[in-house]
């Protein structure tokens, strides 16, 4: 309830200053849905698709090391008993 009478306010006074014309109305009132979506992301914090990628490859990264390291651990030679 209290969002859709956010957009009605918006809406109201988009009409209040004469921005009227079908283009101006419509390109308003996506940045409007926008900046509400921004603004429920950033509560939620949610991480952007970009950031995403980049931890992604981080722990890709990460995971290639673990493995070249457990690779290259050589195995106990065994002594020769005389």
């Amino acid at each position: 309830m209290k969002n859709s009478k956010f957009v009605i306010e918006k809406l109201a006074k988009l009409f209040e200053q004469g921005l009227v014309s079908s283009k101006d109305l419509g390109n308003e009132l996506i940045n409007i849905l926008k900046s509400k979506r921004d603004e429920i992301v950033f509560r939620m914090k949610l991480t952007s698709k970009e950031e995403f990628e980049i931890l992604s490859k981080r722990v890709e990264n990460l995971e290639k090391e673990i493995n070249k390291k457990s690779k290259t651990k050589r195995k106990p030679r065994r002594v020769k008993k005389s």
